[in-house]
């Protein structure tokens, strides 16, 4: 338990995290006189980098130096908290900061010199945190610098790279607790994640934890608050990735780790104007990560599809304590995947578009901007030298779905159709439900029910959640966090609507007690082998749609209602296991906006306000608009496992025929220096 003075030492501290964050912006920048002349950190890439360390134009150090004035800069709160990070929030139109970092890789000396709070320090356990053995991103930067004099030779691939981590994957040297304000008796694990020690070893220098949704949730964390999106800073940032995509657009690091279960390395990357690669599932290892999960997927966030490729090639392969990375085994490619984004031309290609998900007719206004943005970069691809395959309202996968859908889904599609399959009052079959799925499978025009894409709804595992906690915290073998209750009783979470929606999703998975994975496993088999038939018959090497039909929302607005399988992304393919590389597609000129119905009763108990809680009735809302507003749009390229090198050919290509990434207006280069 938490005693009262621990409790008002830490409500002083979040209090005062706003107003330092603020005045640390003059006494940093200043830091940025020791910046080399010539080099300019904005939007770089990693071969510049390197090429200028090579030159001896630009060090290790003065890098982080130049990175570490931006984010003393605009890492400052973009919204207004005056209760503190538990507290309600109020939107700023062209703030300042983003709050994309929460915790920074600085000793004490170096983070108050550099005038950032002790908010933002490694380790809120160990206030000394003086271990030789865990060295800050000055002295790593200083021990890269130093072996460079020495040997002429960068030590790794990722030579004096940048990078910001999800505050979902494990650090040894900084806190990690999932975005959330929990009481570990050691807040450090006592490991990496297997791809943060790839990522060292390779010589990247992680510069801090990227602020997150607290256990992977939404966009808000009880430790870290909210990130703002840089291109609207009243605007939602991306799903619990966020902070890293946010790092990433604002220039605060060279690239970023997210982590995706369902949209939160895609969604952050469209919102952000960056390249999110959702690597095939199996790929990249889970180990090291709060709440593990069988569509766990880990992806690089950055500015250029090469960097994110060059990220990849260091985290891909297999590891010992991922069981699923054997699948990877013998399915990676001979050359580094950057390899693969030098060419220009698509002439061989064939590309097909997911009009499942973008017919005008089945939704709204608020789609309609970004599903035209797509069919432009459909003509682009064409012009690259690409075959788009254009399947009309019917869709790519409609005819496979008919056919083999329901011998794949079998018993659990059957239970959909008591008509056609009956049972009795034990629930055994009535008739012979084999010898109707053969009829099927021979008429298939007579399969019964919606049979789109659109149509299958996402389905969850029992018990995964609470299993993939309670095995992370027994690995990391803290003593006062054991289990998943006890991260119940021992953090602090928002409270949003009527209640803590985190605290009671937690709750809620507390009480499985079997763990049931076979219904998913059985869609994610079902749905590949669709997917694949489909790929096979129009010989498609990928497939495009937008990220998302509805630009970024307002903080706090109401939840977009789903339409026709549509909610605010499309998430259920990259679900599946596909791998999808998300890349700018170009930039909104107006949006719709969601508000509740002004004329609507105020929501009753156990109903949520607009924009609160999980799991609770939505209130009713209303689309008003059209506003101007400039906001990123992105393109999901889609396809076969392990077909990345693919992926990246084609996402290299547009991003260099269409320079649609852009840097935000606000968070443009630092002052010139006196």
């Amino acid at each position: 338990m938490i005693t009262t003075h621990r409790k008002e030492k830490r409500f002083s501290r979040l209090l005062a995290f706003s107003l330092a964050a603020v005045l640390s912006v003059t006494v940093t920048t200043a830091q940025a006189a020791n910046a080399p002349s010539g080099f300019v950190v904005e939007e770089t890439t990693i071969a510049k980098i390197q090429e200028a360390i090579l030159a001896k134009k630009l060090t290790a150090t003065e890098l982080v130096k130049l990175y570490l004035a931006r984010v003393a800069a605009y890492n400052g709160p973009g919204v207004d908290q005056p209760e503190g990070l538990l507290g309600p929030a109020k939107t700023i139109a062209h703030a300042k900061g983003v709050n994309a970092l929460i915790t920074l890789n600085l000793r004490p000396a170096a983070r108050k010199a550099w005038g950032f709070d002790d908010h933002k320090a490694r380790s809120m356990t160990d206030a000394a945190d003086n271990d030789p053995n865990m060295p800050d991103a000055l002295e790593v930067a200083a021990k890269l610098d130093a072996e460079f004099a020495k040997t002429g030779k960068l030590v790794g691939p990722l030579h004096g790279v940048v990078v910001a981590i999800k505050d979902q994957f494990d650090t040894f040297d900084m806190r990690t607790t999932s975005g959330a304000d929990a009481d570990y008796a050691n807040d450090r694990p006592p490991h990496d994640a297997t791809f943060t020690k790839r990522l060292r070893d390779a010589g990247a220098i992680i510069l801090g934890k990227a602020n997150m949704g607290e256990y992977a949730g939404g966009y808000k964390s009880s430790f870290g608050g909210i990130a703002v999106n840089p291109y609207d800073t009243e605007r939602q940032p991306g799903s619990s990735s966020g902070g890293s995509a946010v790092a990433v657009a604002t220039n605060l690091v060279t690239c970023a780790i997210g982590e995706e279960t369902h949209i939160s390395i895609r969604d952050p990357s469209r919102r952000n104007s960056a390249v999110g690669i959702m690597a095939t599932q199996e790929l990249v290892s889970r180990h090291g990560m709060v709440q593990i999960g069988i569509n766990t997927h880990i992806g690089p966030i950055a500015r250029t599809v090469e960097d994110a490729a060059r990220i990849l090639t260091v985290i891909a392969g297999f590891d010992p304590k991922d069981e699923m990375t054997a699948f990877a085994v013998g399915r990676m490619p001979d050359k580094p995947y950057e390899t693969f984004t030098r060419e220009k031309s698509l002439k061989g290609v064939r590309i097909g578009i997911v009009r499942e998900y973008m017919d005008k007719s089945l939704f709204t206004k608020a789609d309609e901007e970004s599903i035209d943005i797509v069919d432009r970069a459909a003509e682009d691809l064409r012009k690259l030298g690409a075959t788009v395959v254009d399947p009309g309202k019917d869709g790519l996968f409609t005819s496979a779905i008919r056919r083999y859908n329901p011998m794949l889904h079998n018993a659990s599609w059957t239970k959909l159709f008591p008509e056609l399959f009956p049972v009795d009052e034990k629930g055994k079959p009535a008739n012979d439900h084999i010898a109707t799925l053969v009829d099927l499978a021979f008429n298939p025009e007579k399969v019964p029910g919606k049979v789109t894409l659109r149509d299958f709804k996402a389905v969850e595992a029992a018990g995964e959640a609470k299993y993939g906690m309670n095995t992370y915290l027994r690995e990391r073998g803290d003593s006062n966090i054991k289990t998943e209750a006890d991260l119940i009783v021992k953090s602090r979470f928002y409270r949003e609507g009527n209640g803590e929606p985190k605290k009671r999703t937690l709750q809620n998975n507390e009480k499985e007690l079997a763990l049931d994975t076979a219904v998913r496993l059985q869609r994610r088999f079902a749905i590949q082998q669709i997917v694949l038939e489909s790929f096979a018959e129009q010989n498609l090497d990928a497939v495009i749609y937008p990220t998302s039909n509805i630009p970024s929302a307002k903080i706090d607005a109401p939840n977009e209602p789903t339409v026709n399988g549509r909610g605010t992304m499309w998430t259920f393919l990259g679900m599946q296991g596909f791998p999808v590389v998300t890349v700018p597609a170009g930039f909104t000129t107006q949006v719709y906006d969601r508000i509740r119905d002004p004329d609507a009763p105020a929501p009753a108990a156990g109903e949520r306000a607009a924009g609160g809680e999980e799991g609770r009735t939505p209130a009713p809302t209303l689309l008003v608009g059209p506003v101007p507003a400039e906001l990123p749009v992105g393109m999901d390229i889609l396809g076969r496992p392990f077909s990345e090198p693919v992926l990246l050919k084609i996402a290299a290509a547009y991003e260099q025929a269409t320079h649609h990434r852009k840097m935000p207006r606000d968070f443009g280069p630092l002052p010139a220096k006196p």
